[in-house]
C-alpha cells in the first residue's frame, strides 16, 4: 500500500473581470491572482478557461508551499473624466 497525505479539500472563489477582446472573443482576469487570465471564443468558453486557469494556479502554488490567496471585499466602479480634444 502506497502512504497518501491527508488533504483536505476546500472551495475558493474569486472575482474574475470579462472584457471584450479587440479581435474577437473574450478575455478573463483575476485580480487577486497577479498574471491569471484567459481567453475564450465565446463568455462560456472563456468562463470554462478562467475556472481551469484559476485551479492550475492555486495547484502552483499549494506544490510550491506558497499561500493560497484569500480575495477580500472588491468594487468595481467607473468615472468619468472630461477631455479636450482637437477637432
Amino acid at each position: 500500500m502506497g502512504l497518501m497525505k491527508n488533504r483536505a479539500s476546500r472551495t475558493f472563489s474569486y472575482s474574475v473581470f470579462y472584457e471584450q477582446a479587440p479581435e474577437r472573443g473574450y478575455v478573463a482576469f483575476v485580480p487577486a491572482l497577479p498574471g491569471c487570465h484567459t481567453q475564450g471564443e465565446t463568455l462560456e468558453e472563456t468562463e470554462r478557461n478562467v475556472r481551469e486557469a484559476i485551479a492550475l494556479y492555486l495547484e502552483s502554488l499549494t506544490a510550491s508551499g506558497e499561500a493560497i490567496p484569500e480575495e477580500g471585499q472588491s468594487f468595481q466602479g467607473r468615472v468619468t473624466v472630461p477631455l479636450s480634444v482637437p477637432a
